[in-house]
């Protein structure tokens, strides 16, 4: 895994190659671990496109609007995320593709970026030259934010992160802005780049019956194993991944009164729950240190 993979060098760009990545990630709601590998146990728990890709989704689509060119949307998943990728090819991208194999699974984020990093050339290679790359900030499974900047230094290619917006502009670069705290910062990369879209960036938009339609009818979703990458399984899932992950402890849930106080207006309500936080000694406790630094 010492290799780099470059993907090209600065052009002149008039339309724009987006590939933009999704994760398929189960509900954190329903999420159970295997307690011996300290992986996600994926069998039985319902899945969702990661929510904060879809502000990356859309900056994508928007860059393609503006420009032209096209979107290609990538997962590498399980088979059963050919759903997310189909669903964000109702929001509007142009192709997707599956990257999964079972030598992939079980992979820490610089096996997953690894396997993008390749899986990205080969688009280079065999589709066209990208232009750019982006990512959503990071996931609600593992929050890492790993995987763009990962991905850029597989690929030796510059990246932002936090991109609230960007437009390509001539001579071969894209201009960002991107919130920072209480501040917003302007670059200009070369491209190709990678980015990094802030969570809740962007409102996404819906899925059109139209483009769903699209979908069903043509044939805009490939599969690409490990047979068609081609990478060394020592390298990908688990035997690539140097994250170990040493304990799991399963936290019982919390239990809750769940108590419903019908007040006649705000202040009514907010002295009720005032006096019940102040009638739990922990909460009390809390509440003290909190305003007074521990003095009551």
């Amino acid at each position: 895994m010492g290799e780099v993979y470059s993907i090209g060098s600065r052009r002149e760009v008039v339309r724009v190659r987006v590939v933009v990545g999704i994760k398929w990630v189960p509900n954190t709601q329903a999420v159970r671990f295997d307690l011996e590998t300290g992986t996600l146990i994926r069998r039985g728990v319902p899945a969702i496109v990661n929510p904060h890709d879809l502000p990356a989704v859309e900056l994508s689509l928007r860059l393609r609007d503006e420009v032209g060119g096209e979107v290609i949307a990538i997962a590498m998943a399980p088979p059963p995320a050919s759903k997310g990728l189909e669903f964000v090819l109702g929001m509007g991208v142009d192709r997707a593709i599956l990257i999964t194999d079972r030598v992939y699974a079980g992979a820490d984020t610089l096996a997953t970026s690894y396997v993008l990093a390749r899986a990205i050339q080969k688009i280079n290679a065999e589709i066209g030259d990208v232009d750019l790359v982006v990512f959503g900030q990071e996931t609600i499974d593992s929050s890492t934010a790993h995987i763009p900047a990962q991905v850029a230094s597989w690929l030796e290619l510059p990246y932002i992160y936090y991109v609230k917006e960007a437009t390509v502009v001539g001579n071969g670069r894209v201009r960002v802005v991107r919130e920072l705290e209480n501040y917003l910062e302007e670059y200009e990369l070369e491209l190709p780049a990678v980015l990094g879209v802030a969570i809740r960036a962007l409102k996404p938009r819906p899925v059109s019956l139209s483009m769903k339609l699209r979908t069903k009818f043509e044939k805009r979703l490939i599969t690409w194993t490990n047979n068609d990458l081609k990478l060394d399984p020592r390298c990908t899932g688990l035997k690539g991944s140097p994250t170990i992950v040493a304990k799991t402890i399963d936290m019982p849930e919390v239990p809750r009164r769940r108590e419903v106080f019908k007040a006649r207006d705000a202040r009514e309500a907010a002295k009720w729950i005032v006096a019940k936080m102040l009638a739990d000694e922990k909460t009390r406790e809390l509440l003290y240190r909190s305003l007074w630094g521990g003095r009551g």
